[in-house]
């Protein structure tokens, strides 16, 4: 299993960022994935899953901001980051089944 994180970066507040994920080593279609992130100092937070059937699900301080979408086809899931937040600042990683890839540092500040 191999997660490869990509699409970290500073932004300003209320700015955008999409995140990529590229997946192999595993069935992917039929894989739920996670987005999760660590922030200074703090533990893991999860902050949004998607299923192999397309259903999401999402921690409640991303709602209505973050989407979480997957291309079967690619291998790959995206997390797009919308009304970004400084207390969005974090480590964010992709995960499957309890293994996680490298991350992509997300630093929200003016």
């Amino acid at each position: 299993v191999q997660l490869v994180e990509s699409g970290g970066g500073l932004v300003q507040p209320g700015g955008s960022l999409r995140l990529s994920c590229a997946a192999s080593g595993f069935t992917f279609s039929i894989s739920a994935m996670t987005w999760a992130r660590q922030a200074p100092g703090k533990g893991l937070e999860w902050v949004a899953t998607i299923y192999a059937d397309g259903s999401t699900s999402y921690t409640h301080s991303v709602k209505g901001r973050f989407t979480i979408s997957r291309d079967n086809a690619k291998n790959t899931v995206y997390l797009q980051m919308n009304s970004l937040k400084p207390d969005d600042t974090a480590v964010y990683y992709c995960n499957r089944g309890g293994i996680r890839g490298q991350g992509t540092q997300v630093t929200v500040s003016s």
